[in-house]
């Protein structure tokens, strides 16, 4: 029976009190329960019904323990019992429309977003039935920042790109749930409104004043959550950086071919 079965109240509440896993049991994740899963995934909404993406699947520790230095070495990558890579794929459909005496014209940055989108879609919505099933996942954000590591260690042709990693397995672990805005926070009525001086410190000054947050800021020896962000997980040299290896993995992959 599929897994969409299940009464819609039991998806919310598992949706609402979800969390990141990232310490997994040995138990295995069968091959059946993985192949229905992702099988019942391909429900989500695609540009054109093209379904512009593929998945990777890797559970050789050889092949974790490859893909880890792409993810900074976070120990899930190899601790999980399942890692999927999911990405953009335009190679398919083109090679699809090139036998079928069709002009495939997506070698271009457009055509790489569509897909983008595609496989990020079908990620997010195999992660919420993975975790109706009781699985953990854990989304790794690294996959764009070294995508030319990956695309090497999985063999991805052209027109093929990483977009979203995620480990699986069944959680060895009940970690708190991780702090949210508020939702008018951001939700705009019509038009977008833009942030004034207040209603940026009514939205992040709960989120600032959480225990947590601030031994954040102290061990980081900074003034604020903020400085955390600028100057250490996300700074702009590393951003400059990371943005010109994406740009040259986009173009040796096809993506970004001249007009």
């Amino acid at each position: 029976m599929s897994i969409f079965a299940k009464p819609n109240f039991y998806m919310m509440k598992n949706l609402i009190n979800r969390r990141s896993i990232r310490k997994y049991s040995t138990k295995e994740v069968s091959k059946e329960l993985l192949s229905n899963l992702l099988t019942d995934a391909e429900r989500t909404p695609t540009m054109g019904n093209l379904q512009l993406y593929s998945v990777v699947i890797t559970r050789d520790a050889d092949m974790k323990a490859r893909l880890a230095p792409a993810h900074f070495n976070q120990p899930m990558v190899q601790g999980a019992p399942v890692v999927l890579t999911f990405c953009a794929d335009f190679r398919r459909t083109t090679l699809w429309a090139e036998q079928r005496q069709a002009d495939p014209g997506y070698d271009n940055f457009l055509s790489f977003i569509n897909a983008a989108t595609d496989a990020l879609l079908y990620c997010q919505t195999f992660c919420n039935l993975a975790e109706e099933e009781g699985l953990g996942t854990c989304f790794l954000g690294t996959t764009i920042y070294m995508p030319q590591l990956i695309i090497d260690t999985l063999q991805l042709p052209s027109l093929v790109f990483p977009i979203a990693t995620i480990t699986l397995g069944w959680p060895d672990e009940n970690p708190d749930q991780s702090d949210r805005l508020p939702l008018k926070a951001i939700v705009h009525s019509e038009t977008y409104e833009d942030y004034t001086l207040e209603r940026i410190d009514e939205f992040y000054k709960p989120k600032e004043s959480l225990r947590e947050n601030r031994h954040f800021v102290e061990i980081n020896n900074k003034e604020t959550l903020a400085q955390v962000f600028t100057d250490l997980r996300y700074t702009r040299k590393d951003n400059v950086a990371m943005s010109a290896t994406l740009i040259e993995a986009l173009r040796k992959q096809g993506f970004l071919s001249p007009a």
